[in-house]
């Protein structure tokens, strides 16, 4: 007996939400899919579903506003612009728009909130989190970064040697073991980040740092 395949749509439903996957009840605010978008583009990419629920229940889309919304939230409430590709799909009889945005080389790219404010979002676990200055700055920097060598002073040298023994470390944290500013504590760290030696992480309440794990075999 020939198998049924299943459908493609259903496939990713049963994935649940995740990184790379978000799905949307309906559309009734461009700038909510915005960030969605921005989060995507600014992380490793993702699809975003639209008609179908939290819990993975299929609602369907009605009309094709669904698609000028998101079109919208892609050109007029994202700087720079997002790129997306999508298509609508007949499941049992219902509408979905699956709309697929590509990791872009182009960010970071912030979302135009609804007062005006521009904020950078990222895609952590499944959720559109907030990126602090930091990370803001480390995004932008990251693109025209070449490489190179750092030069670890002493206060690089606390950092991670901290790190050698914990397992993440805050900015007020590294404050008070370095006794320095806040901004110097960031140009540091972005710097640490940039030379690949140290990656941020999200905890749940904040981003924390982390020194970056050898690729297992590396000999070193």
């Amino acid at each position: 007996m020939e198998r049924i395949k299943k459908h493609h749509i259903l496939n990713l439903i049963e994935k649940g939400e995740s990184q790379y996957l978000d799905f949307k009840f309906a559309i009734n605010d461009s700038v909510k899919i915005a960030r969605s978008l921005v989060a995507f583009s600014n992380s490793n990419g993702g699809t975003l579903l639209i008609g179908v629920k939290d819990n993975g229940a299929i609602a369907g889309v009605r009309t094709t506003e669904e698609y000028y919304m998101v079109e919208a939230a892609a050109n007029i409430y994202t700087d720079p612009p997002v790129s997306f590709i999508s298509k609508e799909w007949n499941v049992n009889g219902k509408k979905v728009l699956e709309v697929k945005v590509s990791k872009s080389e182009n960010g970071p790219h912030s979302v135009i909130e609804s007062d005006g404010g521009r904020k950078v979002y990222l895609r952590i676990g499944d959720s559109n989190v907030v990126a602090n200055r930091l990370i803001k700055s480390y995004l932008k920097l990251r693109k025209r970064h070449k490489g190179g060598f750092l030069s670890f002073g002493d206060q690089e040298k606390l950092i991670l040697s901290f790190l050698s023994e914990n397992e993440s470390i805050t900015i007020d944290q590294i404050k008070v073991l370095v006794g320095i500013s806040r901004e110097k504590v960031e140009k540091i760290l972005v710097n640490l980040m940039l030379m690949d030696v140290v990656i941020f992480a999200w905890d749940g309440l904040r981003f924390v740092y982390q020194i970056k794990a050898l690729p297992v075999g590396s000999g070193a």
